[in-house]
């Protein structure tokens, strides 16, 4: 009996032998292997754009005597320092569309500087204070657009000379 006694003593060192072995292999030590999948998004928003539609007109003016001005609000009203100001024909704001991204919120840049109206043999006159309706933001429609109209004052020089006058603005718009 002592014999088999041996035999199972023996069998069960090499089998308790066996597993620490397994236990302390590195085998034996390395982690489960997990894999988790993610997602990847992007919105494309439509580019916002500016187009202009009427020109500002400050309309038929009389030289005046001294300096005076002649402001057009944003809704086409105009007024001046002097009574200086002819027939209320061809009076308008400027208005221009804005175009881009549903419900998106835009912010509206005006000239900060005066702006030069050249007209005949070299005269000028200068335009500043601009305006806008709406002012400084502004959202888009459910359609993606939006009007801006835009007002400011014009400089008139007393013995202004006769004649047109022209020149260009910026307006700038961006998205919040």
């Amino acid at each position: 009996m002592r014999s088999n006694n041996l035999i199972h003593l023996r069998v069960a060192a090499v089998a308790g032998i066996l597993a620490a072995a397994l236990y302390l292999s590195p085998a034996s030590w390395a982690a489960p292997v997990a894999t988790a999948t993610g997602t990847a998004n992007a919105t494309i928003v439509t580019p916002i754009s500016i187009l202009a539609v009427n020109t500002l007109e400050f309309g038929q003016i009389i030289a005046p005597a001294a300096n005076a001005t002649v402001t057009v609000s944003t809704a086409g009203a105009r007024s001046s320092t002097d009574t200086i100001l002819q027939t209320e024909t061809g009076v308008r704001q400027a208005t221009f569309t804005v175009s881009g991204q549903a419900a998106y919120n835009f912010t509206v840049t005006l000239p900060s500087a005066a702006v030069t109206l050249n007209g005949p043999s070299g005269a000028t006159m200068t335009v500043d204070t601009f305006t806008s309706d709406p002012n400084g933001t502004g959202t888009l429609d459910g359609t993606g657009n939006k009007t801006l109209n835009v007002g400011a004052t014009l400089h008139v020089g007393g013995s202004q000379a006769a004649g047109s006058y022209t020149g260009s603005f910026d307006v700038t718009v961006n998205y919040n």
